[in-house]
């Protein structure tokens, strides 16, 4: 699991400090305002590839983020077992802003603690309400939508106020593969990791709703794999916040191997099309033109995960394939950039 911090260290406190909307290590300024929004939705208590989407969205100046939610896990959970892994995320996040020297901890809210009990009753929350005022605030750049775990906080928006449908894109790393697409991987969870954190609110979002989706689902999110190689040379040597997020991987490895699962020399950093597919859109007819995707119509999910073709309903997105050498590199690169700004004596 995530590391979850009991306190902020002191020595973060030191750090270069900047604010969302700014790129002081750019030694060329970004060329223009941010074009879209994306309010970011993860269990930041769990799987450590979500600190790698978080760091690459902040430090990306073509997207404005609003709002970065810290979301809850399932009961049981093997990386963070609860009870409170929302506010566990939501501490995570608090450490990852102070390790970046960013001060803009006003976007950080909190999810819910609970998955949904049905699937008319909303979990009432701080996020919940944020989503709703910010789909419903007068803005005409796109507004994304991007979630690496479940769905709770979505699902509870959308009760609450189906009005956000019109006005979001959701993407989604989670589901399972659908049939003619992709089959399932050796010994595969019955239902989908982010998926079974909370299947109610993923019939709410696929069987419910008319939100728009856009799903990276799990086989593609495994196209995700960095070697450790290229941890080691391009994200623990790229300064403290590198070192921190290799650490975190890490961990996670040694744990595998301790129980039998490794050593392996790739890790999955399945959420970060959550970035290349907002902030690494096309310049001309923008969207995320370098992945490739089918359209279908949305399907059901059934209590088991599994899907139930329904032919006359929306269209959606499958994502069949990501472009991981944009994703990776330009990850690399500004971490790498963002590090030798962090370190040096001059703003």
């Amino acid at each position: 699991m995530t590391q979850v911090p009991a306190t902020t260290a002191p020595a973060l406190d030191t750090a270069k400090r900047w604010t969302l909307g700014t790129a002081p290590w750019q030694k060329i300024a970004p060329l223009g305002a941010a074009r879209a929004r994306v309010i970011i939705d993860n269990d930041f208590s769990g799987d450590p590839d979500d600190l790698f989407q978080v760091v690459h969205h902040l430090i990306s100046p073509s997207v404005e983020i609003p709002l970065v939610i810290g979301s809850h896990l399932r009961e049981g959970d093997p990386f963070d077992p609860g009870p409170d892994t929302a506010t566990n995320a939501v501490s995570v996040l608090h450490d990852v802003f102070a390790r970046l020297g960013l001060d803009s901890t006003q976007v950080i809210v909190k999810g819910s603690e609970a998955p949904l009990a049905d699937r008319a009753t909303p979990q009432q929350s701080e996020a919940a309400d944020a989503i709703i005022a910010e789909a419903l605030r007068d803005d005409a750049r796109p507004l994304f939508f991007v979630a690496g775990g479940g769905l709770t906080d979505l699902a509870s928006a959308y009760l609450l106020e189906p009005r956000i449908a019109e006005r979001l894109t959701v993407v989604w790393i989670g589901g399972g593969e659908h049939a003619g697409l992709a089959v399932p991987p050796p010994d595969a969870m019955p239902i989908e990791y982010n998926l079974l954190i909370d299947v109610v609110a993923g019939q709410v979002v696929f069987n419910d709703s008319d939100l728009t989706i856009w799903q990276v689902a799990r086989d593609v999110y495994r196209q995700c794999l960095v070697s450790d190689a290229e941890l080691r040379l391009r994200v623990a040597a790229a300064g403290p916040v590198g070192e921190y997020l290799y650490d975190e991987v890490a961990n996670v490895m040694l744990r595998a191997a301790l129980e039998g699962r490794g050593p392996a020399e790739t890790y999955a950093l399945g959420d970060s099309p959550l970035v290349l597919l907002t902030a690494l859109q096309s310049l001309f007819e923008a969207d995320s033109s370098s992945s490739t995707h089918v359209t279908r119509p949305t399907p059901h999910i059934g209590d088991d995960g599994q899907y139930t073709a329904v032919p006359e309903a929306r269209e959606m997105r499958v994502y069949t394939w990501v472009d991981t050498r944009l994703m990776f590199e330009d990850f690399y690169l500004k971490l790498h950039e963002f590090s030798r700004w962090q370190a040096s004596e001059n703003s």
